[in-house]
């Protein structure tokens, strides 16, 4: 499933270009262009849901795989600590609506997170 409309489906479809740091079968990972650590990374599902509660409901598999795919990229580049973050809703900051992980790493992240 994608939407015609959707700004991450339209990049993993290859029309909108974006550095791609990882290809899988079932999720796409590619660097923020704002980024907001040394590591800043997007972690997107191929299939188009609008936030990650939605996701998690619609294939709990793939949800797990988002993480998984955020992991294989974080320690590929070098990182053992790192953070994932998933914004839910535009009034906690999700501004694209399809499912994303950010991957954020190389630099001190204190808590709580904002």
């Amino acid at each position: 499933m994608t939407d015609p409309d959707c700004l991450f489906c339209k990049i993993v479809a290859g029309d909108i270009p974006a550095e791609i740091v990882h290809t899988g079968e079932r999720t796409v990972a590619f660097r923020d262009i704002n980024p907001q650590a040394p590591l800043h990374v997007l972690v997107v599902p191929r299939d188009h849901e609008p936030n990650a509660a939605a996701s998690a409901t619609a294939d709990a598999s793939m949800f797990a795989e988002i993480a998984t795919t955020a992991r294989t990229v974080a320690t590929g580049e070098g990182y053992d600590d790192y953070r994932l973050v998933f914004n839910t809703g535009a009034g906690v900051g999700q501004t694209v609506f399809h499912t994303h992980c950010h991957v954020l790493a190389g630099r001190p992240m204190g808590w709580p997170p904002g």
